[in-house]
């Protein structure tokens, strides 16, 4: 489709335009002419007649943006040649191509020559500026930009946030700015207004005849500037001032965009494309280690460090004997890359060698069934994670899977809601593997989880070493703990009644029945959260409940999670998000300015914000309804999955500029705009998150147990693991739940 421009055009090189027929999903859904140019696509809907002059590097996103609309404009490498060249009263754009280790150096004399030429200015990050005093630049870790005038129109509302990543700033003092730098909370405006410390961003001088920002603003493509509806807003303002007020709005596809768009007619193999995405997700992602990496991550955890730089894609990729990092963090840098997250979680190798396992079932992918395998290896025998104390029979450890590998701070931890989706995930993994090269180590987690277990059927949020071994696990067995927390609790219940299913254990179903019961009985009041993540988490035990013990009553608790999921679910098959969590949890949303980055949190600032979860919900809600879907045959209820399930398989990542972030799912999605967006408060878990386990991993397991039509509970049965009980009972019994004395 070519580009219709208005005004009379000089047309600087050819324009090339990606045939319809090759158009992403996204790029429909932003109903943008896409111009394929430079590995990212941006037009302008029309130009003005007057040619603009441009210093900056021959790849500088806006000037390609600029050339691919066929607007008239002359590149400079200086700005002074650019200043010099223009014609009188015309614009000019003087771009930061040295940022951010240098700011752009305009001389006293050019400014002064653009003043004689009247020239109408826009100047990022500047080294200096007549008349305007700036302090060493800065980098802001949790700093958002803000509207702070009532003068950018009906998309650019005084308070609206944008997000400009790893942004470097110039600080100054200026009259009246724009926009500005500041720590708000609030998921798209400072619900707690701007702070009096905010930064200048963009101003202007001169009566408004020079435009400063005091950061790069021109990098928006590459940066991964958020949300795209408020930044072609922000540029159409700045273009406008530039250009005298000829400019209309500026549209541009983002370097990372969902496969679909929401109205798009998708292919009937949807759902496969997803799963093998997600699957090839996990070879682009550059998280598998190898070998030759294991040293520098080694080092980094053992000094309490969590992040690492991505490396090249030419580096080769892991098999998975030496395991896989956590994922991305939130944290995009300047340039569009994102640091790796290094722990190396137990649930994570658990949950990434399930998806490889189901390719391996699914389309007889040899080399994911051998990862899958090196990963459930590398979990139970040849990392940290279940040896040590936990290795050890006469541990009161023994059984339990660690939080994570190498670093103190994780080896120490024993999370109940982590082991349980570390065997949920071995279960899956060694059906689609048809081995039970896992099953002891299956057990012994089983059994270990159960012992620490109290009587009412809680086991409270984690149990660390030092405590465990003071007390032995014969003290959290018999103490009535109570813990109104589905996230913590209830997978750990399905294990349980899986458990029971296979070895006939009746403490099994007793504790897990009992806890149910309770949990039923003070929702949602008692719940801590209250939000969808506990109601998900729900389902999957509640369904298997079913299984065992059929009564109407336990389909009355199923029906009622299950309907109040159904009742929120938005047209496009989100689950928005909704938070109404007791005060004083770990978890909860920023209560002022300065909260905000500083704890675990949700996506919204209030309820009624557009976001569904990724991370922590909307995988485990495909989970749960396929689970009790065919459990209670309801329509409703098949429906329900099938419309989250189409969503998330529209939302799902693609990105030819970076194929590591390509087929998994961010954290967060804003089904309103249809792109990633949320308030990303979480101190290690934002919007722009990736996990290599958790619900992302449950997206891509369940599309691969809906491709073969069966369900987990069906997939999983191993009847064989009763005969291999007395042996693991034995190793158990060797601990008798006394504190624990070093030999």
């Amino acid at each position: 489709m070519a580009n219709k421009v208005t005004g009379t055009l000089e047309i600087a090189g050819t324009v090339r335009c990606a045939s319809p027929r090759r158009w992403t999903g996204a790029a429909l859904a932003m109903a943008v002419f896409v111009t394929v140019l430079a590995g990212f696509s941006t037009v302008l809907a029309s130009v003005a007649p007057a040619r603009m002059h441009l210093a900056c590097g021959p790849q500088n996103d806006l000037l390609l943006a600029l050339k691919a609309a066929g607007a008239k404009v002359t590149r400079h490498e200086e700005p002074d040649r650019a200043v010099a060249a223009a014609a009188p009263g015309s614009g000019v754009l003087l771009l930061a191509e040295a940022y951010p280790g240098q700011p752009l150096q305009v001389s006293d004399e050019t400014f002064r020559l653009a003043a004689r030429k009247q020239l109408r200015l826009y100047v990022e990050f500047p080294a200096s500026v007549p008349g305007v005093t700036f302090e060493t630049t800065r980098r802001p870790e949790w700093e958002r930009f803000v509207v702070s005038v009532e003068t950018l129109g009906a998309d650019l509302p005084k308070g609206r946030i944008l997000m400009a990543h790893d942004f470097h700033l110039r600080p100054t003092r200026a009259t009246a700015p724009l926009v500005v730098a500041a720590r708000v909370a609030g998921y798209d405006a400072a619900v707690y207004g701007i702070p009096t410390a905010a930064k200048p961003v963009l101003f202007s001088l001169e009566d408004g005849r020079v435009w400063i920002a005091t950061t790069k603003l021109s990098g928006f493509v590459s940066g991964r500037f958020a949300p795209a509806r408020e930044w072609t807003a922000l540029w159409s303002h700045i273009l406008n001032h530039v250009s005298g007020g000829q400019w209309t709005r500026l549209k541009w596809e983002p370097v990372v965009v969902p496969a679909y768009a929401p109205d798009m007619r998708v292919p009937r193999s949807v759902e496969d494309r997803a799963f093998r995405a997600a699957v090839q997700w996990h070879f682009d992602s550059r998280l598998l280690l190898t070998e030759e990496r294991w040293p520098e991550v080694r080092g980094v955890l053992l000094r309490g460090g969590e992040l690492v730089s991505t490396p090249p894609a030419r580096q080769p990729v892991g098999d998975g004997r030496f395991g896989i990092l956590e994922g991305y963090t939130s944290q995009i840098q300047h340039d569009g890359q994102q640091f790796q997250r290094a722990p190396i979680r137990a649930d994570c190798q658990a949950e990434s060698a399930m998806v490889l396992a189901l390719d391996r079932a699914l389309h007889r992918t040899a080399h994911s069934g051998v990862v899958a395998s090196n990963l459930l290896d590398f979990l139970y025998f040849t990392s940290d994670l279940c040896q040590g104390p936990r290795g050890n029979p006469a541990h009161p450890a023994f059984g339990l899977v660690g939080w994570g590998s190498t670093a103190p701070a994780w080896t120490i931890a024993n999370y109940g809601d982590d082991n349980a989706r570390v065997m949920m995930a071995t279960m899956l993994a060694g059906a689609a593997l048809r081995t039970d090269r896992w099953d002891e180590p299956l057990l012994r987690a089983l059994l270990a989880n159960l012992r620490t277990t109290g009587p009412l059927g809680f086991r409270g949020d984690r149990i660390d070493l030092a405590p465990l071994e003071r007390h032995g696990w014969r003290h959290y067995h018999d103490t009535a703990t109570v813990n109104y927390s589905p996230h913590f609790e209830a997978f750990n219940w399905a294990c349980f009644l899986w458990a029971y299913r296979q070895t006939g254990q009746r403490e099994f179903l007793d504790r897990a029945r009992t806890g149910l019961r309770m949990m039923m009985e003070g929702f949602p009041a008692k719940w801590r959260w209250n939000d969808n993540g506990e109601r998900a988490h729900m389902l999957p035990c509640l369904a298997w409940l079913v299984r065992l013990d059929d009564t109407p009553e336990h389909r009355r608790w199923l029906r009622q999670i299950a309907d109040d999921l159904l009742a929120i679910q938005h047209s496009t098959g989100a689950l928005p998000e909704r938070f109404r969590g007791s005060a004083g949890s770990h978890y909860t949303i920023p209560a002022s300015n300065e909260a905000y980055g500083t704890g675990e949190t949700p996506l919204i600032q209030q309820n009624g914000d557009p976001v569904s979860d990724q991370l922590y919900v909307s995988g485990f809600v495909l989970f749960g309804l396929h689970e009790a879907a065919a459990v209670l045959d309801d329509p409703r209820i098949r429906a329900a999955e099938d419309k989250l399930a189409d969503y998330l398989c529209r939302i799902q990542n693609r990105s030819q500029r970076l194929p590591h972030l390509s087929g998994t799912w961010f954290r967060a999605f804003d089904f309103g705009r249809w792109e990633p967006w949320a308030s990303s408060a979480d101190a290690g878990w934002g919007a722009w998150s990736v996990e290599a386990g958790w619900a992302q991993a449950w997206t891509a397991a369940t599309l691969g147990l809906r491709a073969r039509n069966t369900t987990f509970w069906d997939f999983t049965a191993a009847p064989r693991l009763r005969e291999k009980l007395p042996r693991v009972q034995e190793q158990m019994a060797r601990n008798t739940g006394g504190n624990w004395r070093t030999p």
